[in-house]
């Protein structure tokens, strides 16, 4: 026998089979998101001219919501200065050295707390691996490890963010 309370408890779950997104008191959730961000850089020792830093996400055919953004932010490094070229921020379907077509993307950057903004217009469908590319003018001045903490954002009003840990981009020095 199914309560009234049982029934409030299945509406996201009804919601979200009829809309394709769970919308709880208006906000906008994952019902399954993804789960972590994996970082690639082909050029890692210090002072490399034009890098590509690749942020690869797999997002799960059951997410519940499209991907409207991602989060990423520098939490850790010797580096706190070295500089992006925002305007050449991209992403396609697919991973590094397999691309698939190109997404529209819009990105920007807060230099005081090192940390991008990034929009997919139209949001990514649920079931696509999206790679994120940021391009600094050159990899840091200092040997470190660097840590990215990444979020993904549901396409959606008043979206709930979805933590997918900390991508980690080693930097080696040209000397040792």
């Amino acid at each position: 026998m199914l309560t009234r309370w049982g029934l409030a408890a299945l509406a996201p779950l009804l919601l979200q089979a009829r809309c394709g997104a769970v919308e709880i008191q208006g906000a906008t959730f994952f019902t399954n998101p993804p789960w972590r961000a994996e970082l690639i850089a082909y050029y890692n020792t210090v002072w490399d001219p034009q890098p590509d830093y690749y942020f690869t996400v797999e997002l799960p055919a059951d997410a519940g919501a499209p991907l409207g953004g991602l989060t990423i932010q520098q939490t850790r490094g010797s580096d706190w200065w070295f500089p992006y070229d925002v305007e050449r921020t991209s992403a396609f379907v697919g991973r590094p050295r397999a691309e698939g077509r190109k997404l529209p993307v819009t990105a920007t950057f807060e230099q005081g707390i090192r940390r991008f903004q990034i929009r997919f217009e139209p949001p990514v469908a649920p079931g696509t691996t999206v790679t994120t590319v940021l391009k600094p003018w050159a990899n840091p001045d200092q040997a470190d490890t660097y840590m990215f903490a990444v979020t993904a954002w549901p396409a959606g009003p008043k979206s709930s963010p979805a933590p997918l840990g900390y991508a980690t981009l080693r930097i080696y020095s040209l000397f040792y």
